[in-house]
This record gives C-alpha cells, sequence and structure tokens, in this order.
C-alpha cells in the first residue's frame, strides 16, 4: 500500500510539472526550462517568509520523537547530540513542513522517515522539495545496514585518493537510498593536536594530503556535476581552525596568524573548492577573537569575494546561538541570527526563531530582502540541479538493492587492508598458523562494533567483521580462547587483568586488541571521537597494565590499535612482539586485520599523522621549523615515537638513482624528479614513495620539509619501476614577509623516500636562479 501511495506522489509531481510548462507561474516545474529561469520563477512567487523559510533546518521528526520520548527538558538542554525544540513539538515541526516553513532537514536515518517528510513539503503552496543533509563521514553510518567505510584517519593511511572517490561515490549512492542529499562531509580541518577527539573525522596532519583526500571525496560525493541522480552535494568543514584550538578542546578559541592559516589551514577547503564543492560548513570555534559563525571576512571576504565561491554556507549544530551565549560577541538570539547572516550565512542548523529573527530584521531595514533573496538563490538552485522538484521520493524497492551491497563491502574491504599501519614487526608477522596452534585474544575492541568508528550507529550483527571473528574465520584449524572486557574502556574489571595474565601463559600467542571508543551510542562513556577531547594520550582505563601484564607472562604478543587518534604508546612499542595501527577500519575491520596478520595481505599503510610520545611532545608534526627542535628536552626522549608517512611492510623496498630533468630553473619553470623503486624481498607488495621539499634559505622562515606529492605503487619481488614526479612553480611557493605567494630564488631540497624521516630519504639540491 505505501508503494502505491507514493507511485501516486510521484505521478503528482510529475503531472503538476508537466501540466504547469504553459503556466508562467509554474515556469519552476518544466525540467526542460534553465535552472537560472525556475529560481528566478520560483522567487517572483515566493513571499519573504517563504523565502527565510527556505534558510531554516530542522531535526528530523524521529530524532525529535527519541528526545522527547527518552529525555527530560533539562537534559535536552544540555545535549549535544540530540535536537529538541523547547517550545516546539515534533507534531509542529510536521504542520510548519506541510505550511512550507521549513527548507532542510537533518538527522533523518530513513527512506521511510525522507518520504514522509517530502510527502509533507507537498502540501505546501508551491510544493518547494526538501533538501535533506546527514553527517556521512565514512559511509552512511548514521543509518541502519549501510556499509560502513575506514574513518577518515585510516582513509589517509592508505594514500590512494582513487580508492576514497570510490567509496565517496557509493555513500551516495547510499545516501540517495536513504532519501538524503547532503553530506555533511568532508571534515579538511588539519589535525595539529593528538588530545582533539576528532582527529580520526580528518585525513591527518598535512594540508597536501588532507587537499588531496578532501577532494577526492568531493569528486565521489559530487561527480562532475550534482545533478546526476545519483550524486549528492558535498560539505568541507569546519571553516577554519577547529583542529588547533588552544588546549585541544573542540570549539576552543584557535589564535593563529595569518601566516599558519593561509599556509596549513586553508589550502585543503581550496582543493575542495576547486573540486567544485557546492556547500561549507563553518567551525564551532573563534579565529583570533572573531566566532567563526559571525566572521564576514572568512564567509564574504574570502570565500565569496577571493575564491569565487557561489554555493552556500551552512552553520553548524546551533552555532549561531552561541555567538550569544557562548562567544558572548551579541546580546540576544535574534542579534545573533541577523548578524551571522549579515556576515554571509546562509542557512541555520537548526531549529526555531531563526525565521522570526530575520523577518524582523527585514522590516526594522537592518537586513535586506536582497541579502535574504541571495542564499534562497542558492539554496534554490540546489534543490533543482539535485532533481528534487521532479522526483523528491526514493524508491525503497531500489534502495535495499543499493544498501550494502556486495560491490560497496568490496571496496571497504579494500579501504580497511590497504588503511592498517605496521608499525613494529619483530619477525612474528606474518603468522605461522602451524605454528601457534593457540591463541589468546582480549581487549575491550576485540570483539565489538567500535571498530566502526565514530558517526556511526550500531550495525546488524552479520554486516560486521569483528577482530575476534576475523580472526577465527581466517584461522579456522586454530584454537582461540577469549577474556571479554566488554565495551566500556573507563570501567575494566581489574580481577579481569589478573585473569588475562593465566589465560594468555596457556596459549602460544596472545593478540591484545585496544585502544579507543568513538561510538555515538556509548556517547557518555566512550574516550574518543566529536567532543571527546582529553588531557593526554596515553591509553585510557587499565589498557596498559592489560598488555604490560600480558607481555610479562613471556607469551608473544600482538598489540592491535583500533582508536582514532595517535595514541602515546611507547612502552608497548619497546616491549611487544608486534604492533599494528588499525585505526577504526569500519564494517569489515576484523577481517581486513586477520588477513593483515595471516600475510594475506602484504601492509602498505601509511602513517598520516606524527605520534608522539607522550602528550609533553604536542605540537609534534613532521612539517615543523628547525628551531622546533632547537634543544633537546631535558627529561625524556627526543623525537617522535613515529613518523608521519612512515609504515612497515613484510617486503622491503630499495631506493637508488634519484634525478632531476634539470638541477637549475628560472622561477616559473616545471621539472621532474625521477626515482627508481626496487622490491628486495620475497613477498609482492604496495609501497607509497613520498616526495618532499624543503627551502634552504627564504625570506621568512620555513618547515624543513613539506609533503608535495605521493604515489602508491605495486611491485612484484624481485621488480624495479621509476616512479617520476612533476615539480611545479607552485609547489616551490610560499607566503613572503609581505604574504605574496611566490618562488624564491635560491637553493631547495627535493626528498623522495618511504617515510618523512631523514633516514628515509634520498636527497638531491635544485637551484633556483
Amino acid at each position: 500500500m505505501k508503494d502505491l501511495v507514493l507511485k501516486g506522489l510521484r505521478i503528482t509531481v510529475v503531472s503538476l510539472a508537466l501540466s504547469g510548462c504553459n503556466t508562467p507561474d509554474n515556469l519552476y516545474l518544466d525540467p526542460a526550462q534553465p535552472i537560472e529561469a525556475r529560481v528566478d520563477n520560483l522567487m517572483k512567487q515566493m513571499t519573504l517568509q517563504e523565502k527565510v523559510a527556505q534558510m531554516c533546518q530542522y531535526v528530523g521528526l524521529k530524532h525529535m520523537q527519541t528526545a522527547e520520548r527518552d529525555l527530560l527538558i533539562t537534559e535536552m538542554e544540555k545535549s549535544h547530540a540530540q535536537g529538541f525544540y523547547k517550545n516546539l513539538h515534533s507534531t509542529d515541526v510536521a504542520r510548519m513542513t506541510e505550511e512550507g516553513l521549513i527548507g532542510s532537514f537533518l538527522h533523518v536515518t530513513d527512506l521511510e522517515e525522507a518520504n514522509h517528510l517530502q510527502s509533507l513539503a507537498q502540501k505546501s503552496r508551491l510544493k518547494i522539495p526538501l533538501i535533506i543533509g546527514i553527517d556521512a563521514v565514512h559511509g552512511n553510518g548514521l543509518c541502519s545496514g549501510t556499509t560502513i567505510y575506514p574513518t577518515p584517519i585510516g582513509q589517509a593511511a592508505t594514500f590512494e585518493p582513487a580508492l576514497i572517490e570510490q567509496a565517496s561515490r557509493e555513500t551516495a549512492l547510499e545516501m540517495r537510498a536513504t532519501g538524503a542529499h547532503w553530506a555533511f562531509t568532508p571534515n579538511v580541518e588539519v589535525a595539529r593536536d593528538p588530545r582533539w577527539g576528532r582527529t580520526g573525522e580528518t585525513f591527518g596532519e598535512d594540508p597536501h594530503l588532507v587537499g588531496v583526500m578532501g577532494a577526492a571525496t568531493v569528486r565521489g560525493l559530487q561527480g562532475n556535476d550534482f545533478s546526476n541522480p545519483e550524486n549528492v552535494i558535498a560539505c568541507p568543514k569546519h571553516f577554519i581552525g577547529g583542529s588547533q584550538s588552544i588546549n585541544g578542546i573542540n570549539g576552543a578559541p584557535c589564535d593563529v596568524s595569518e601566516r599558519t592559516i593561509r599556509e596549513i589551514f586553508l589550502p585543503p577547503f581550496k582543493a575542495c573548492l576547486d573540486a567544485n564543492a557546492y556547500t561549507f560548513m563553518m567551525a564551532h570555534n573563534e579565529v583570533n577573537g572573531i566566532p567563526s559563525h559571525s566572521n564576514k571576512y572568512l564567509m564574504t571576504d574570502l570565500l565569496r569575494d577571493e575564491w569565487k565561491f557561489d554555493g552556500y554556507i551552512v552553520s553548524d549544530w546551533m552555532d549561531i546561538e552561541r555567538l550569544h551565549d557562548y562567544h558572548r560577541v551579541t546580546e540576544s538570539y535574534a542579534n545573533a541570527f541577523v548578524l551571522s547572516v549579515q556576515s554571509g550565512m546562509d542557512m541555520h542548523m537548526h531549529g526555531p526563531d531563526f525565521m522570526e529573527a530575520l523577518l524582523e530584521a527585514v522590516k526594522d531595514g537592518r537586513l535586506t530582502e536582497k541579502r535574504i533573496d541571495q542564499s534562497v538563490r542558492r539554496i534554490l538552485t540546489a534543490k533543482f540541479k539535485l532533481g528534487l522538484f521532479e522526483n523528491p521520493y526514493f524508491d525503497e524497492a531500489k534502495s535495499k538493492d543499493l544498501l550494502f551491497n556486495k560491490a560497496h563491502q568490496q571496496t571497504a574491504l579494500e579501504i580497511a587492508h590497504k588503511s592498517i599501519v605496521l608499525l613494529k614487526n619483530d619477525g612474528i608477522l606474518p603468522l605461522d598458523a602451524s605454528k601457534y596452534k593457540k591463541i589468546f585474544v582480549t581487549g575491550p575492541n576485540a570483539d565489538t562494533h567500535v571498530i566502526l568508528g565514530d558517526w556511526a550507529v550500531p550495525q546488524p550483527e552479520g554486516n560486521v567483521v569483528t577482530v575476534l571473528k576475523g580472526l577465527k574465520d581466517a584461522a579456522p584449524n586454530t584454537t582461540f580462547s577469549f577474556l571479554d572486557f566488554g565495551w566500556n574502556i573507563r570501567t575494566m574489571d581489574p580481577a579481569k587483568v589478573k585473569q588475562a595474565a593465566g589465560m594468555a601463559r596457556q596459549a602460544d600467542l596472545a593478540i591484545v586488541v585496544v585502544g579507543e571508543n568513538s561510538m555515538r551510542e556509548h556517547w557518555s562513556e566512550k574516550t574518543c571521537g566529536e567532543n571527546t577531547d582529553r588531557s593526554d594520550i596515553n591509553l585510557p582505563g587499565l589498557q596498559q597494565e592489560l598488555v604490560e601484564t600480558i607481555q610479562n607472562t613471556g607469551v608473544p604478543t600482538i598489540v592491535i590499535l583500533v582508536n582514532g587518534r595517535p595514541l602515546g604508546v611507547e612502552w608497548i612499542a619497546d616491549h611487544v612482539a608486534a604492533l599494528i595501527e588499525a585505526w577504526e577500519p569500519g564494517s569489515f575491520g576484523g577481517q581486513a586485520i586477520a588477513d593483515i596478520l595471516y600475510g594475506k595481505v602484504n601492509p602498505s599503510a601509511k602513517m598520516p599523522v606524527t605520534v608522539p610520545r607522550n602528550v609533553g611532545q604536542i605540537q609534534s608534526v613532521y612539517n615543523h621549523k628547525l628551531t622546533s627542535n632547537w634543544f633537546p628536552y631535558a627529561i625524556g626522549k627526543n623525537g617522535p615515537l613515529f613518523h608521519f608517512g612512515y609504515g612497515l611492510s613484510y617486503t622491503t623496498y630499495q631506493y637508488t638513482n634519484l634525478r632531476l630533468s634539470k638541477s637549475e630553473i628560472s622561477t616559473d619553470e616545471t621539472l621532474t624528479a625521477s626515482i627508481d623503486i626496487t622490491n628486495t624481498g620475497q613477498m609482492d607488495g604496495d609501497e607509497i614513495v613520498q616526495l618532499y621539499i624543503g627551502d634552504d634559505f627564504s625570506s621568512v622562515t620555513r618547515p624543513l620539509k613539506e609533503l608535495k606529492g605521493f604515489k602508491r605503487i605495486s611491485l612484484k619481488k624481485g621488480e624495479q619501476k621509476t616512479v617520476t614526479f612533476d615539480i611545479t612553480p607552485h609547489m616551490l611557493s610560499f607566503y613572503d614577509m609581505d604574504m605574496n605567494f611566490k618562488v624564491e630564488k635560491g637553493t631547495f631540497k627535493i626528498m623522495v623516500g618511504s617515510s618523512s624521516r631523514d633516514e628515509d630519504l634520498n636527497t638531491i639540491e635544485l637551484r633556483v636562479k
């Protein structure tokens, strides 16, 4: 019956479009007309209230109903995850949708609700469809039954943007299949403080890598033009600086120079814009004293005027309100709404009072209707391009064929294989199944959905391969004993730690799966993820004690990290037989880990971040200045635990014969750098070849090295390949004393190798005349 109703709704929408083709008032319903003409025609018929409504976003009805059912008003007022409106019931929101007073929804997590909301919008006077957004950060993970890919930090570790573009293309399909059209991703903040809980939501610490991966995500989601019904809109976020707050806390002030803004934080966003990103989301935080949500320089002067951005800007979760109650830059919420729109904001996420404030501001002359029209035009253009006026619905039968299908599962597994970093191996890996017949497995992350990471809800059990399940499937003739600590890292049982030692002594090998918990269902107990920042980077709970207790039994011990940020695991790295950084590897994480442990897959991933030994080494990034290490620490070791770009393999690679096509160039010339790579080991493998450039002398201080390119290559054992990089003037340029982006004459170090470590790099000099 439901399908018949939906088909009837689709017929109604199409019939209206066809019947109105020759009616001037209904020109906007004619798909044969140019989009600009359709927007013009529709806006001429809209009241000011209907226009402002397009700038208003609300959470989905089911999301509201959950809060209304489960939380007290006092709890909802403090919640950063549950949407609720103090004087507005979910039934009121449904009525407003019918009246055309809402333009967008978020947190709509199933197709039935999405179609229902669209049917309500079709009852409005002008029948303007809704645009529905969702945080599809690594797959459409907030919806049950979808494909969950590794989190972005793991995606970055693959150094394979084409693969991430493919996953994003599949994510777009699964979003459409659940009724969504707008992905609040990629997060292209540059993560330079591992205390920050959202590190795993990013592509790491390097502006070039973050930009390449962010642009790949945008292309995958949007395609060349998101007017294709299989594409959705991307939304690079958070603009800007949230990843380097003064204390590592999400939303805390960011105080950095214009040079740092231009050199570190802006390039990834510009890369996404160059990939045609149509929306941007502002950041929670202030930048140099100006909250991002009222920052005219960022939204208008930079995005609009300098970068020529023609899409629309959306606020983050009720952050316009925080101009009043957190940042305290205006005396009321109403003034905050007006200030934000005056500064360049186009859409409010989420809730009431925004419309009333803007209508009053237009009435008293603080805002013009022309300014409102600018925002509405951008939003309506998106709705027309998405094809929502022709068909705002999605067929439920077709949806089932798209969600978690075989092709998407294979992509998720491939990314997991290529995202897992082998950090240490004393020769125990790959495992010999005939040697290790009794294996003890334990740790809070060994058999839970924590491997899915943040921005994912629990998935059907059959859709998730945990580490324990992956091991059992990979070695069916091995006896696995298991001690379950449960998912809550914060409440580990000390008695079980002692029990683990006894069980380990009965085994040939111990595999301990530790790390952090980013799962949103465990909001109050998680140790990582959004709004879960920490004052240290140690293993939380009793996990360090667990590893030490098992290692001290003398049984060979392998530690697997499942986590969303770099962790200071120096003792573990010094003592255990093997250490693996699995990040949060998604639906098939357990299978991927087992495939690597048993040698079915040769590990190839590289670290997209530097790993400090402890919190005292923050800030610890590879692209630092010489004076950052002017003096050694008086107590404690110097240098990171693991370097950016580092990662081991089961084979070995030799880099030889680094050469340049020219040893001397002028400032506007391009040249090539080439190097020979040979697989000198006994196993086929993939290697990630990295190009770094350093300026010997410059008018302002520069990093010792910066990543400027990378290539993933496959080499059979004994095979040699030549890898070539183009070196352009842009790669040699930087902001001089007057903030002019230019190439200066002098000598540059061209470095190519397997990581950012000096000992892993081949170096040659280039002179610029």
